[in-house]
């Protein structure tokens, strides 16, 4: 699952404004300012969370996931 803060980690990386996003993954933009909040993606459905994977991951971004060595994050394809 991803975090809000991967979430927001993963726009900035791609310069993306909050409208961009919400276009992109084809959801309001409440919805994703509710993703990015202290409430989280845990709060959505599944579906939404995946649109929004979606459309970050065809912009660029790789999104990793916490580990016994690191907490989760995200980067930018080469």
């Amino acid at each position: 699952m991803l975090t809000a803060a991967q979430i927001r980690a993963a726009r900035a990386l791609v310069d993306w404004s909050g409208p961009k996003l919400a276009e992109a993954a084809g959801l309001s933009l409440p919805t994703i300012r509710r993703m990015e909040s202290a409430v989280g993606p845990g709060r959505s459905s599944v579906d939404n969370v995946e649109a929004v994977r979606r459309a970050l991951e065809a912009a660029g971004v790789i999104f990793q996931m916490a580990d016994e060595t690191a907490g989760p994050g995200v980067r930018l394809k080469q």
